[in-house]
């Protein structure tokens, strides 16, 4: 099996950078209604915006408490993605672990000369050694894919709107005695509605992304039933690891290899597609090779 582009996973990509583009244009709006100096809005969301492009892994990194390991520390880990990055013509990514007990792993980065890709130690010593390759291949292949970068800025804009939404009640709640509190709530319901629109843009680019990364990860290792297998073991894990590590970590769920579950709500609005579709197409590959 052969690397192909794929132009759906482009496609999607390129849809969701042109509404975020529009969203940051109604997101500066609303910001437009607290403060009337344009020049100071446009200098404060272009600063986060490079703090996020330039920033983002060291963020992600960070949110995971995990941290760069060196070859001294992991020779087995960097060995293993040095080598899968050269079979899929990648320069070898920054490698980093978190110690936890969450069985995951996720890729960041702004580019692919830039990227990181980090295992927890729970995933470390969940699979055996072609599982984890799998596993490795996969978050490669979004890297080679460059969608986290996309992922990266919607997910940034999303958290923005979110927190204007949260607390400008309470920001406002001067403005509103002093009868000033109209555009206060304009800001907010724009915020809510730049919010929705970025949530359903994350989930509806971060289930595709998923799909062209497990195929990518099969065409890497040249074994889709490897993959297969370890996001079986993964899935079957997550029941077990103690709740307050979950919610620790249940923001980076668009970034890891399998989401976090929280109940019906959680699953219906997932940033993954279902474990059980995943595991099905990587079975239908490797028929595709055994026939070959």
């Amino acid at each position: 099996m052969e690397w192909k582009t794929d132009w759906g996973l482009r496609g999607r990509m390129g849809v969701t950078m042109f509404l975020l583009f529009g969203l940051y244009i109604v997101f500066i709006g609303a910001l437009s209604l607290y403060t009337t100096n344009i020049l100071f809005i446009v200098l404060i969301m272009g600063g986060f915006m490079a703090a996020q492009y330039f920033f983002s892994d060291k963020l992600a990194l960070y949110s995971m408490g995990a941290s760069e390991v060196s070859e001294e520390e992991y020779p087995e880990l960097h060995a293993t993605i040095g080598r899968l990055a050269q079979q899929a013509d990648l320069p070898k990514p920054t490698v980093a672990v978190a110690d936890s007990r969450m069985p995951n792993a996720f890729a960041t980065g702004r580019s692919p000369s830039k990227a990181t890709v980090a295992v927890t130690e729970g995933i470390m010593n969940t699979l055996n050694r072609e599982e984890l390759e799998g596993v490795l291949a996969h978050e490669l292949a979004h890297v080679k894919n460059r969608d986290v970068m996309v992922m990266t800025i919607a997910s940034f804009l999303s958290t923005i709107a979110f927190m204007i939404v949260r607390w400008g009640w309470l920001f406002g709640g001067g403005r509103n005695r002093e009868g000033g509190g109209g555009g206060v709530i304009v800001a907010i319901v724009a915020s809510l509605v730049v919010w929705v629109v970025s949530f359903f843009l994350i989930r509806a680019l971060s289930r595709y992304r998923e799909y062209a990364a497990d195929r990518g990860g099969a065409i890497i290792t040249g074994q889709p039933s490897a993959l297969a297998s370890a996001l079986m073991k993964i899935d079957g894990r997550m029941d077990k690891v103690p709740n307050d590590d979950l919610r620790e970590q249940s923001e980076m769920n668009a970034f890891f290899i399998i989401p976090i579950k929280s109940g019906v709500v959680g699953r219906l609005f997932s940033t993954h597609p279902s474990t059980e579709n995943r595991i099905e197409r990587l079975r239908e590959m490797q028929r595709e090779l055994e026939t070959a």
